[in-house]
Order: structure tokens, then sequence, then C-alpha cells
């Protein structure tokens, strides 16, 4: 793939500039794909939002994200990466104060929705303005860069909520979540539109609307049964729903072979799926990604609703888990991965769930009288654990990966992601609301809640069986250990950008 207007501007000061905006930009998404958990109770409570709505504010957003990463990097290839990351930064800015000023749970939810397409929009043209903006010698420490911040807005989300809304500015409540965005959603347009060098893809292929429209399609026939099927009861029309979801898929598949043969732009390469070690890696992200949907979401539920801790309470009891997972991702990319390879995944599912049985026996011993000191050590190996897994496992995953196909396999790796938590957070109605009855009085609460969030946490343990089942079919070698021994992988590839005359099948990297 040729860059078209890429000047790379070698000692020009602006192009740092031109980085803090993307860097920031990503991290006000990952900020944002978190925060909101810690917020629902409060959300809840002055909106009267009810439970299946209370799901997909976080659903919402994470499946119209991933939907939307599917076309959102074509789209960069085809009318310029700066043009269409403006629009994304600018929509996602705009569906923010929607966010803030909704009025009721129908306006937050469609906000959170435009929220999710916006970031998708937003984000896959960032590795691809970096690329233009730096030269080759340089990209290693901004990767870096991107990698520090990519982490630290996965894990600060929470706490980040947690004193928004505590903090009560202006009496607002939880709003400022949202609100927050405006200020840094101008300056990241305004210095954008100044800073960030345009580039477009002169070789992109047309947009698949057709395959967009079918994947989008098949998506919402499974997973709206899915997340709104206990509050209505398991109407007849959800199993409908969902078992014609299958055929759909088919039909997506079936469309994406006869589009590789007409004019090889399929929407999704499907002969990655060849490489049993993608089709395995596809597997263990879609299921670790469903554990911490539901994980992130009931935990909360349980903490704020069962046990009646405030926001910030509930957010300095997550402290352990989010500096474990820190320290564990950095040690399992730095130290233990080009070692041990796929052995560090299993350890981190094994940790998981060793912390998750941990939970469980304190929740069970100490029922509603638990206390945030109990909970130390259990979220301490929860986070440690998802720190080795989540850190290493997409360049674990491309180890098997042609190089000439790393930049598909990549996207449709985080397309996948965004997938799983979008299935894990519709699963709660089924895993965690299915399993409580409706409490006989106040007093009821609290035991109904842990009830249900023990219940929770046996399904996150299956799946992080599952989890470790799978990734015995992983390489036992990552890209970046393989690399280093034949001085280039699909890692590298990934993180060098494409190269000229290569054509990018996908998205969202």
């Amino acid at each position: 793939m040729t860059f078209q207007n890429a000047s790379v501007a070698g000692p020009d000061r602006r192009r740092w500039i031109a980085l803090a905006v993307v860097l920031t930009a990503s991290f006000m998404d990952l900020v944002d794909a978190t925060i909101v958990n810690i917020a629902i109770p409060s959300i809840q409570r002055d909106t009267g939002a009810s439970f299946g709505a209370v799901q997909w504010i976080t659903a919402g957003y994470a499946l119209a994200f991933a939907i939307g990463l599917i076309t959102g990097g074509r789209l960069g290839d085809i009318y310029g990466r700066k043009r269409v990351f403006l629009l994304g930064v600018g929509g996602f800015t705009a569906a923010s104060l929607l966010c803030g000023v909704a009025a009721d749970p129908a306006m937050l939810v469609g906000s959170r929705v435009l929220q999710g397409a916006m970031a998708a929009l937003m984000v896959p043209q960032v590795l691809s303005i970096i690329h233009v903006t730096f030269p080759a010698e340089e990209r290693g420490k901004v990767f870096g860069m991107f990698g520090a911040v990519a982490g630290l807005g996965a894990v600060s989300g929470p706490m980040i909520g947690a004193l928004l809304t505590e903090w009560d500015l202006l009496g607002l409540s939880w709003r400022p979540i949202f609100l927050i965005n405006l200020p840094v959603g101008i300056a990241g347009l305004v210095l954008g539109r100044r800073y960030i060098t345009e580039s477009t893809a002169p070789d992109a292929l047309r947009l698949d609307l057709r395959g967009v429209l079918l994947a989008t399609a098949a998506l919402l026939m499974l997973l709206y049964p899915i997340t709104m099927g206990h509050e209505n009861d398991w109407p007849a029309w959800g199993f409908v729903s969902m078992a014609a979801s299958l055929p759909v898929f088919a039909a997506f598949v079936a469309y994406q072979k006869r589009k590789q043969r007409a004019d090889g732009a399929p929407l999704v390469e499907l002969s990655l799926f060849r490489v049993k070690s993608f089709a395995a890696g596809i597997g263990v992200q879609l299921a670790f990604s469903t554990s911490l949907g539901i994980f992130f979401l009931v935990w909360t539920l349980y903490m704020q609703l069962g046990l009646g801790w405030s926001a910030l309470h509930a957010g300095l009891t997550g402290l352990p888990f989010t500096l474990a997972c820190s320290a564990a991702a950095g040690m399992s990319v730095q130290k233990l991965t080009p070692r041990f390879g796929r052995k560090v995944l299993h350890a981190g599912a094994v940790t998981m769930a060793a912390g998750a049985l941990l939970y469980l026996t304190a929740a069970g011993r100490y029922g509603t009288e638990i206390a945030t000191w109990q909970m130390a050590l259990p979220l301490t190996l929860l986070g440690g654990g998802m720190g080795l897994i989540f850190a290493p496992l997409t360049d674990t995953v491309l180890s098997g990966v042609p190089r000439e196909h790393a930049g598909s396999a990549s996207g449709l790796i985080n397309t996948t992601n965004q997938l799983g938590m979008a299935l894990g957070l519709g699963l709660v109605s089924v895993v965690f609301f299915g399993a409580m009855g409706e409490p006989a009085g106040p007093r009821e609460v609290g035991p109904a809640f842990a009830g249900a969030f023990e219940n929770a946490m046996w399904w996150v343990i299956a799946i992080l069986a599952v989890v470790y089942a799978l990734v015995f079919a992983l390489p036992k070698r990552s890209a970046q250990a393989a690399g280093a021994e034949a001085g280039a992988g699909p890692a590298a590839e990934v993180a060098a950008g494409p190269k000229d005359g290569q054509k990018g099948k996908l998205v969202g990297v």
C-alpha cells in the first residue's frame, strides 16, 4: 500500500503535536469503554433505566465499535486518514455531549451506540497516521508510547468514573463522565486539523457495503435477544431471531467467498481461518473478551447495588486489580512471553481462574459483610492473570500468520475483542439477572445480588477453562520471539506499517 501526500517530517517538531492528538484520542476511547461501568448504578437511579437498558448502555458501545471497526480502516484508506479521524473525533465529541444531556435511558443508549460508531472511525486511523508521520527509526519509540497510553487508558477508566461520579460536579451526578470529553475533543479537532498530515491509499479497494449489512444484521439478530430476553420473559421471537442469525452468518461467509473470487476485496479475509493457530486465536480472543464483559459489569453491580458501596469505594476496591494488571502486562511482553511463549497465556488463564475461585470463597464465607481488604488478593490474581493474557495475545496469535496478512489478522483480532465484550455484556441477562429472583424486601436485595454474582463468576471460570484449552492450538513461540530469530515477523510488519504496493485487506489496525 502506497501512502499519498505523506511527508515524513524528520526534524519537524510539529509531528509530536500530531502524536499527542492521536494518542489522546486513543486514550479517550479506551477510557470511555470502561468508565461507564462504575457509574451504572447512579445512571439507573437517576434515569430509571431497566436492567436491559443498563446492559445496552455498555453493550451498545462495544457492538457499534466492533461493527464499525470493519469499515473504519477502509474508509480512511479511501477518503484520507486525517479526514476520517477528524470526522470520528467530532462525532465522538458530539455523541459525548448527547450522552451527558440524555433525558431518558433510550436517548442515552442511542447516544452510546453513536459514540461507539464514531470511535470506530477514529481509532483505526491512529496507527496509520503514526506510520506516515514518523520515520522508521523513530517508530519503535512511538509505538512503545502508544502501548503505554493504551494500557493506561484501559485500566484507569473505572477510577476516573468513580471520582467524577463521587464528586458530583455542579450537581450533575454521573454526567461529567461524558461531558469531560468535550474540551478534549474540541482541542483534538483544532490541533489535529493543523498538525496531522493527510494520507490516502491509492490502491484502496471499495467498501463492501453488502458485507457490512449482512454482518450487522447477523450480529444484531443474535445479540439483541440475548440482551433483552430476560427482561421480556424470553419471548418466542427472541429464539426465532437467534436461530435465524445462523443462516445470515452463513450467507455472509458465502458472500465473502464470492467477493474474494470476484474482485479480491472481501470485508473479511477468510483465508486466514485456514491457519489453525489463527482460527484458535480468534476463539481465544472471543472467549477471553466474553469473560471480561461478564465480569466487569456484574462486579460493579454486585459492589454498588448488592453491597451498597459508593462509586468511589468500588473504584478504590479495584485498585489491586488495576495495579496487578499493569505490572503483569509489562512483564509478560518484555520478559516472559519472549522466553516462555504460550505458557504465559496458560498461566494467565489459571491465575484468573484461581482469583475467581478465591473471590467465590470469600463472597460465600462473608456474604454481604465482605470487606474491601478481603477482596484484595482475589482481585490481584484476577488482574495479574488478565495482564498475562491480553498484552501478549495478539503477538502470539500472529505467529502463525503469513506476513502479507498480518494487518488483516490484527484487525480481525481487534474486532473479535469488541464482539466478545458485547457478547459478554449481553450474557449478563442470563448469567446474572437470570439467576437473581425478585427480592422479597430490602433486606433480601444484598443476598440476591451476592448469589447472582457467584453464579456469574462460575460462568467466568468455565469460559476461562475454554480459553486455557484453546491456547494449546496457538504457536509455542510468540511473533516477537520468532521475529527476533528470523529478523522480522508478522508483529513487526504490523508495527512498521504496510509496505509500498501492499494492499491492506481489512481495518481496525
